[in-house]
């Protein structure tokens, strides 16, 4: 939520409002006033913040690379100090994070899932003309952030909630009720709560503890509105409840009769105006009438359609203890599956959900929709399906799980679920209905209570064997307690994305199962040293799948059980972005698996038994990898003085050896990669005359690598150019 030109207004026109505040100092003032006080409602061991996750994640996402896929263990540092500053200073910190999207807010979430789209084409644009990373500017959070970051750190021991409504709501509600110091978030809408201090985690310094906090009254005072007229002047000025669109004509007359009592001409934002313009409208409405009518005033001269929109909109910040709370409606919506699902279930999701544990089960059991924001998709690769489709029959299954299983043939009433999953095409005007799909379990299909409840050996056996029906991985049982979790998920996941698309090569199969055996090897500061030559985009769009199959697997484990510890799934034991890509790199270059491998045995020996399990599964069912190396774009134009460094790059000294395929490994295909070189120079001569090709230089030797771009699905030669152009007219067929 927000309120339209709120925050830029207090920080522009009221600068009296923005104080900056000594967070050690605010917490000790804290405890000395409710020492003083008594009060029952606050809590008296130690001071209470409550955090606003989803407002921090693009703060806490400091890691230097975010288009690979994200770099997980960077990231878990990250949390660990930021955690570690507010606890030395003895402050408690309590986290929310959205569970849901409301769906009279869903037209905003799909405006901004559009927004963000927009920028991921100029991303994808950048990496494909430079080869590497866009800045700051235009960059997007990797995908999964949001679902990975409650677990960070509930794993790091912090009280976490995901919210069963508005998580703004939830959390002005919580700090009022608990007497916490403050919130800490970055959303205007905390300024019209009635609730504790707002401060500004984009203003917070993390060492010396100092922010902004935007004091309520203050504001209130230099508009001359009181706390309790605050929601009506958000809703006036436009949010995600009441559209700006809706209340225009409004906004226009009051801004008309501030121009006419304030002839002198206003020399401030002109934002600052409107705020003032609509605080004078509100301050001239009549209190008593606003009663009477229950919060709307009748001088509004609104429709009733209207007056019902406005209503909804000021009951969304009102909060327990407020006097007219009692108009708002707190009755909870029914479950979407109650009569399929038993009321011990429903009890375990809701809980499991609130406290951060249960992904995607409660969204679809109490809901009967799920959703998942924008991922970093290139949508003219016209060879990578986009992930939603990619793990569309999986999630079928898991809705299986939850909603089949027990269940005779006569249950055919079972309603489908609505998706709303963000992809390149999707208009995103309606969710579309999935129906759930039967999981072929061997030994039976247990009910979901049996799964969830019972225990012993046999159960247990029916959990992993329900958790690997959903990626037809059944033939994997065998190897569970032989191989460590964590690699028993990932060659899951790698195995269903294999059968799923089948573009996919045994080079980006060895990158997949590299990186996650080398990982284990890595500390953080090690994956920070990686450096990249120059970026792919396909490889990027690759890692992005990877870690939104890792949500799949969470989903699919709470769904069955949780065979596998959920520590297992997070990304931070199982993916780096940077490592994978440099794998990708060294396996599109043909090099020997020992330096694919890191020259480790012991990776050696883990490596060659999942590839071998993952070439027999898929044989079985008539899928067969096949090499197909490829270059990356060829005329990249880096900024100036930019070099790629081979040193700890993903590549061995002798690179340019690898591109043109001269290793033990591939001699006759290194011949086939000069000839096509050739060409591809040619080529790039007549559409390009007179542009200089780019050759990235290595670390040292003074050896230079040019990458020979294999452009379509049979590796025929031509340019980036005339491969997209030959597709384009296929852009929408997803």
């Amino acid at each position: 939520m927000g309120v339209k030109g709120l925050q830029s207004f207090v920080e522009r026109c009221c600068p009296e409002a923005c104080v900056t505040v000594n967070l050690r100092e605010m917490a000790r003032q804290h405890v000395a006033k409710n020492q003083q006080s008594c009060t029952s409602t606050a809590d008296m061991t130690s001071p209470t913040l409550v955090v606003d996750g989803m407002s921090c994640l693009c703060h806490w996402y400091s890691c230097t690379n975010w288009v690979c896929g994200g770099q997980w263990m960077e990231y878990l540092d990250v949390l660990k100090n930021w955690v570690e500053a507010f606890t030395s200073a003895g402050i408690n910190l309590v986290f929310f994070f959205d569970g849901v999207v409301e769906e009279q807010k869903r037209p905003e979430w799909v405006k901004r899932r559009h927004r963000v789209n927009r920028d991921i084409v100029k991303i994808f644009n950048y990496i494909k003309e430079r080869g590497e990373q866009p800045g700051r500017q235009l960059s997007c959070l990797p995908s999964a952030l949001a679902t990975f970051t409650p677990l960070a750190l509930r794993s790091l021991g912090q009280k976490v909630f995901c919210s069963v409504r508005e998580a703004d709501y939830e959390i002005a509600s919580y700090a009022r009720r608990h007497g916490s110091m403050g919130i800490l978030g970055q959303d205007s809408d905390f300024i019209i709560y009635d609730s504790a201090p707002y401060l500004s985690v984009a203003k917070l310094r993390i060492n010396g503890l100092t922010t902004v906090m935007y004091d309520r009254q203050k504001v209130c005072r230099n508009i001359g509105l009181a706390v309790t007229q605050l929601p009506l002047l958000a809703c006036l000025l436009g949010n995600d409840v009441v559209s700006e669109e809706h209340m225009q004509h409004i906004r226009n007359n009051a801004v008309a009769a501030y121009r006419r009592t304030n002839p002198e001409p206003y020399l401030g934002h002109p934002q600052g105006q409107l705020v003032l313009a609509v605080a004078q409208f509100v301050r001239s409405l009549n209190v008593s009438e606003e009663e009477e009518t229950g919060l709307v005033p009748r001088s509004l001269n609104v429709s009733s359609s209207q007056s019902e929109l406005l209503k909804k909109g000021i009951c969304s910040y009102l909060l327990p203890g407020h006097k007219d709370y009692e108009l708002v409606d707190i009755s909870a919506p029914p479950f979407a599956f109650e009569k399929h699902i038993s009321p011990e279930i429903l009890k375990a999701c809701r809980e499991k959900h609130v406290a951060a544990e249960g992904f995607m089960v409660y969204s679809v059991v109490c809901a009967g929709v799920t959703e998942c924001s924008n991922s970093l998709e290139d949508e003219e690769d016209k060879e990578l399906p986009p992930q939603a489709l990619v793990y569309k029959p999986c999630r079928q299954r898991v809705y299986g799980l939850l909603l089949l299983l027990g269940k005779d043939d006569s249950s055919v009433d079972v309603p489908a679920i609505r998706e709303w999953f963000v992809f390149p095409g999707n208009p995103l005007k309606e969710a579309d209905m999935v129906h759930p799909a039967p999981v072929n379990i061997p030994c039976g299909e247990p009910s979901l209570d049996l799964l969830w409840f019972s225990s012993g050996p046999e159960v247990s056996a029916l959990r992993l064997a329900a958790f690997l029906a959903v990626f037809d991985c059944l033939d994997y049982s065998d190897l569970h307690g032989e191989i460590g979790d964590s690699l028993l998920a990932a060659l899951c996941l790698v195995t269903y994305v294999v059968l799923q698309v089948q573009t996919l090569s045994e080079e980006d199969v060895d990158a997949y199962l590299s990186q996650a055996v080398c990982l284990r090897l890595k500390s953080p500061l090690e994956l920070q040293r990686i450096e990249l030559p120059l970026l792919s985009s396909r490889a990027v769009q690759l890692g992005s799948l990877y870690v939104r199959g890792l949500s799949h697997l969470l989903g699919a484990n709470n769904a069955s059980g949780c065979p596998l510890p959920s520590a297992a799934l997070m990304p931070w034991h199982s993916f780096d972005g940077r490592l994978f890509h440099s794998k990708y790199l060294l396996a599109h270059s043909s090099v020997e698996k020992s330096e694919l491998l890191d020259s480790d045995m012991s990776c050696l020996s883990q490596f060659a038994q999942l590839k071998e399990k993952l070439v027999e599964t898929c044989r079985k069912r008539g899928r067969l990898l096949q090499s197909r190396p490829r270059g990356t774009q060829r005329n990249l134009q880096p900024p100036p003085g930019a070099r790629y460094r081979g040193t700890h790059s993903g590549f061995p000294p002798r690179v340019d050896q690898g591109w043109r395929g001269e290793t033990k490994r591939g001699l006759r295909h290194g011949q086939r990669w000069r000839e096509r070189e050739e060409v591809w120079r040619e080529q790039s001569d007549y559409e390009n005359p007179g542009t200089e090709h780019w050759r990235g230089g290595h670390g040292g030797g003074g050896q230079s690598f040019v990458s020979c771009p294999t452009n379509s699905y049979e590796g025929q030669p031509g340019t980036r150019n005339q491969f997209r152009g030959r597709l384009y007219h296929n852009r929408r067929r997803y």
